[in-house]
């Protein structure tokens, strides 16, 4: 999937410099609503099929919060911490970091609302999140728990990290992992909104 991902970038960036006009591109953009609408559908139908996540809110209750609450307030004071290093401004550094790993959405959101520039820092520092939590997830679940494991991959714990999550951890951390990507998923457009709002 990174590979992927990674792939279709780099023909993205050769196209756009030696193919593709300006106006192809605003024509491709005129659909960009409606693509996020079917990833955030998508994601919808993803949690409905899980019938585990719902029997493990009845279980932990209120506990079950605690990771990805605590990856959501981290993740946006690293962005805020970030914003303060590089000079730029702490609004549009909480909102890069509120893409959690989601590179596809964040990206496209980012670049609406604040334009093609930020929008491209967002899906970069997005999509080096998720390569970085397929690289240093076996090292945080040996080294520390496995709950802890959880944290690197934020939105992507649903999906695209959740190979490397059953593998090095185990079935109840799984289970935490899908629940961790759903919440961190649906908060991810209410906070690149408020902080681009502010």
């Amino acid at each position: 999937m990174v590979y992927i991902a990674i792939i279709c970038l780099i023909l993205g960036i050769l196209s756009g410099k030696w193919i593709f006009n300006d106006s192809i591109l605003k024509n491709i953009t005129l659909y960009t609503p409606f693509i996020l609408y079917i990833l955030m559908f998508s994601v919808g139908i993803s949690v409905g099929l899980n019938k585990s996540v719902f029997s493990k809110i009845k279980e932990y209750h209120i506990k079950i919060l605690l990771i990805p609450v605590g990856t959501i307030i981290a993740t946006v004071i690293g962005g805020i911490i970030g914003s303060l290093i590089l000079g730029i401004d702490i609004r549009n550094g909480a909102a890069v970091a509120s893409g959690l790993g989601w590179y596809s959405l964040s990206g496209v959101m980012i670049t609406d609302m604040a334009g093609p520039r930020l929008g491209t820092i967002a899906f970069l520092s997005n999509l080096l999140r998720e390569i970085i939590s397929f690289l240093i997830i076996p090292f945080v679940a040996r080294r520390f728990n496995k709950y802890t494991a959880i944290a690197p991959a934020g939105a992507t714990s649903e999906d695209t990290t959740l190979p490397m999550l059953i593998k090095f951890t185990d079935e109840e951390v799984v289970v935490m992992a899908i629940f961790n990507g759903v919440i961190c998923s649906s908060v991810v457009p209410l906070l690149i909104k408020l902080f681009l709002s502010i």
